[in-house]
């Protein structure tokens, strides 16, 4: 039985997309992982527990499947802010998020990475970086 589980989340996780865009974020890379882990041994590995092994599986098999997309439909396809699908990947994705992050430091925290940087590679590095970026 537990050969047919492994197949069944191993058919999972190749349906399952995994976004480029969300690196070390995305479900479907830690969906993997997990699995992984899981199922060491493959199908040999023995399940301690079936049913909540089983329940897992069905859950993650509705939200692949858009189940509860499908059963409460929105009437429209936006939200509050007004931005689309398109945008809010955009958003999300870890590159920008990084970019946020480092908009958002303080002065001092600024200063402090200037000048804690060790070698004279490294301290020229971050001085370029802040003269290239442009001053709002």
């Amino acid at each position: 039985m537990a050969a047919s589980r492994y197949r069944r989340f191993l058919k999972l996780c190749e349906e399952w997309p995994v976004d480029e865009t969300k690196r070390g974020r995305d479900l479907g890379a830690y969906l993997r992982q997990r699995v992984a882990q899981a199922f060491r041994e493959g199908e040999n590995t023995q399940v301690a527990e079936p049913e909540a092994c089983d329940e897992m599986y069905e859950s993650l098999a509705r939200l692949h499947s858009n189940y509860y997309k499908h059963k409460y439909p929105r009437p429209r396809d936006t939200s509050f802010s007004g931005l689309t699908l398109e945008e809010y990947k955009l958003i999300l994705s870890t590159d920008t998020l990084g970019e946020l992050k480092d908009m958002n430091k303080g002065l001092w925290k600024k200063l402090r990475e200037k000048f804690a940087a060790t070698s004279s590679e490294e301290k020229q590095k971050v001085w370029a970086q802040s003269l290239s970026r442009p001053r709002t």
